[in-house]
């Protein structure tokens, strides 16, 4: 399996993690900066910032295949117009750094039947071809929840310096995740499917850990350590409007800017969890479930609901104990054991649950963010070819190693 190296790390010493203080930064856009500026930017990438559909953004500046400095402000003083992946005052400089950037030719990977690539999702993806990718599959770093081996900042569209899931705000971190969306939409193919799990944050004070053992000992009263001497805090003071102990409302942010960005939000799945950890909660109920994303690029995405019934469970099969014959929006699998030290992942049932539904054998599946390579295991076990991505050696290393070890199982007729 080969690897390519990392372009946004900084420097050989580890990067220490900031804490997390979520302080909304002021900002205003400033046309006088624009005025004589003369570039042309394409349709679509003005529809992805400013997260209108194209035939609404005709119906503002007449049917025009590019758009000048003009249009593009004509277009962010509407009401339609609303966040996507930078704020209203960076949209002309992203597309202008678009235009940059589209100079550029790079070389592209060489994607085999089970590659791992070592490097930041966004420098990794630029090297995949077009179209080639018939299934994402992915489970994120969630918002200012773990810290994960190997951090380091990365420069983002919107100017904010960090690793992805430790942004100063959780709309940085939904900005960001839109980044990478839009990325895999240029990699996904016209009937492919975007499977993307996602957790919730509430904006408290507290302090952030490597994995759910950690939080375990901590809620058992086995962590004797202060506020002070854990090595990275979140704060809650500070945000715009979200108050202390307030939940964030991440998953629905994240499907609705999918949809301004092209995407079909097919559904938002409820991963209820058969086992999770306590919370010392007094105020609010404590959570049981996770969600997934099914987005797509067209009405109709590939799509093999029957497959439901006949898979082993271990594999995406139906849970004969929780679920109905009918497949719904609501699936009832078990945690991960997490195993290798991974600080959050999904079990494989999960992914491969996924991967059936949207792929037939020896389709392409892509995990961003692979960790112990449970998506891996599951697109080797259903006869899938399977890339990887991971800015963690140590991760990669695991997943070499399981997904060799897994064996192909017995499909059904599909």
């Amino acid at each position: 399996m080969s690897k390519a190296k990392p372009a946004r790390e900084t420097g050989a010493r580890p990067y220490k993690l900031p804490d997390i203080k979520p302080q909304t930064p002021v900002a205003a856009l400033d046309r006088n900066r624009y005025a004589d500026i003369a570039t042309e930017f394409p349709l679509a990438s003005v529809a992805l910032a400013v997260g209108m559909s194209t035939t609404f953004i005709k119906k503002i500046c007449g049917n025009r295949k590019t758009l000048d400095v003009a249009a593009v402000l004509a277009l962010l003083d509407q009401d339609a117009y609303k966040e996507t992946l930078v704020p209203r005052s960076k949209v002309i400089d992203h597309l202008l750094a678009l235009e940059a950037a589209a100079q550029i030719k790079p070389k592209l990977l060489d994607v085999r039947d089970a590659s791992l690539f070592h490097g930041h999702v966004l420098d990794q993806l630029k090297l995949i071809p077009r179209k080639s990718v018939q299934c994402v599959v992915t489970s994120t770093p969630y918002w200012g929840l773990r810290i994960y081996k190997e951090s380091h900042p990365v420069s983002w569209a919107d100017g904010e310096q960090s690793p992805y899931g430790h942004e100063q705000t959780p709309e940085g971190f939904v900005r960001h995740t839109m980044e990478i969306l839009a990325a895999l939409y240029e990699v996904l193919a016209d009937d492919g499917s975007i499977w993307w799990n996602i957790m919730d944050s509430f904006n408290t004070r507290t302090q952030i850990r490597g994995n759910a053992a950690e939080a375990l000992r901590a809620m058992q009263g086995k962590d004797g350590r202060s506020w002070s001497e854990h090595e990275c805090r979140r704060y809650s003071a500070g945000h715009a409007y979200l108050k202390d102990g307030e939940q964030c409302l991440i998953p629905s942010m994240i499907a609705e800017r999918a949809s301004r960005m092209g995407f079909y939000v097919k559904s938002v799945i409820t991963w209820a969890k058969t086992s999770t950890l306590p919370e010392p909660q007094t105020s609010r109920v404590s959570r049981n479930l996770e969600y997934v994303l099914h987005l797509s690029k067209t009405r109709t995405p590939k799509f093999n609901k029957d497959i439901y019934r006949t898979l082993p469970a271990a594999y995406g099969g139906r849970n004969t104990e929780h679920e109905s014959d009918k497949l719904s929006d609501v699936w009832t699998l078990p945690t991960s054991s997490g195993r290798d030290g991974h600080g959050a992942q999904f079990p494989v049932a999960l992914p491969a649950r996924c991967i059936a539904l949207s792929t037939d054998e020896n389709d392409l599946v892509l995990d961003p963010f692979v960790g112990n390579g449970n998506s891996g295991v599951a697109a080797r076990a259903l006869k899938r070819r399977f890339v990887g991505i991971d800015v963690s050696e140590e991760y990669l290393a695991a997943s070499k190693k399981r997904i060799a070890e897994a064996k192909p199982i017995k499909l059904p007729k599909e």
